[in-house]
């Protein structure tokens, strides 16, 4: 199911993300703990489930393993792939390999650099940048590859990319989306956003292209966590009053309180965008909830 196809009939599209295990999948489950349990309890609330791909640079099992292994437990999965870890070849070949494997969503990163993860001496590749690489999705789905060279069955995938309502100046922002939209991007998800001002500029600004976008939201778990992304996540701004209220609890109730806190956010902005990418990081058990405070439901396509 490509998640275009909820995008033309008006749907709003609700998906999740997990990180693959950091270790193999066993090969006598059909399933695997961990990511994978999380992507269980997400499906059953959203369209589907990202699948991220090294995540700030740290070293797991590949996301395409991990995107075929839903896939066949019946989760649909989006299937992350990055520039940061492959040249041109590698990527055109990964991606071929997933669509011939049954993947038809795919969000096309640049992906984080190498000094944040847990490898800082690997060499980081970025032969392509975020826009070339869709580009080059684009040219495999049109029957060529990046070096103009014909190539037998065409993929035929949703090209899902990334914008950043919270980058200034923003106008930058949204030339870099244009760019991706020409190179062949289908839809987008929002880097996290917690200001519902910003993202209303932003849409203002962003419903010219006439391209769907899903605002994403990283919940909030602590106040120290709100402190860490302001000083070390680039492009991610957490407002204090956010800070603030999710501090004003015990430990043992930031997780209702989180759950109400980014389900009103959501509700909030919900009538501007096209959907929500909801980033758990560990907390699928509060995405229900989330949901219901923010009045809104998976629709089944």
């Amino acid at each position: 199911m490509k998640l275009t196809s909820l995008f033309d009939k008006g749907q709003f599209v609700i998906t999740g993300e997990v990180g693959p295990i950091k270790g193999a999948i066993h090969r006598d489950k059909s399933i695997e703990p961990s990511c994978a349990i999380e992507a269980l309890s997400l499906s059953r609330h959203v369209h589907a489930v990202n699948v991220t791909d090294n995540q700030s640079a740290v070293m797991r099992l590949g996301s395409l393993a991990a995107s075929v292994r839903l896939k066949t437990n019946g989760i649909e999965p989006v299937y992350q792939l990055t520039c940061r870890d492959r040249n041109r070849l590698a990527l055109q070949s990964d991606l071929l390999t997933a669509y011939s494997l049954g993947i038809d969503n795919v969000l096309l990163l640049t992906g984080d650099h190498i000094q944040l993860g847990d490898h800082k001496q690997a060499k980081p590749v970025f032969d392509l940048d975020s826009v070339q690489l869709i580009e080059m999705a684009k040219g495999l789905k049109n029957g060529y590859d990046i070096s103009g060279n014909n190539i037998e069955n065409n993929i035929d995938m949703a090209f899902g990319a990334v914008v950043n309502p919270n980058f200034e100046p923003l106008e930058l922002q949204l030339m870099k989306m244009k760019k991706k939209i020409d190179a062949g991007a289908h839809f987008f998800q929002t880097q996290a956003v917690y200001d519902v001002k910003v993202f209303e500029n932003f849409m203002n600004l962003a419903q010219k292209f006439n391209c769907p976008v899903q605002v994403g939201v990283v919940i909030l778990k602590s106040p120290q966590m709100g402190e860490y992304m302001n000083k070390n996540v680039s492009g991610i701004h957490v407002p204090q009053k956010w800070i603030d209220e999710i501090g004003s609890v015990a430990k043992e109730d930031r997780k209702k309180k989180a759950a109400e806190m980014t389900g009103n956010f959501i509700r909030d902005v919900k009538s501007m965008a096209q959907g929500v990418h909801i980033m758990p990081l560990g907390w699928t058990d509060v995405v229900p909830d989330i949901l219901e405070q923010a009045q809104i439901h998976r629709s089944h396509g």
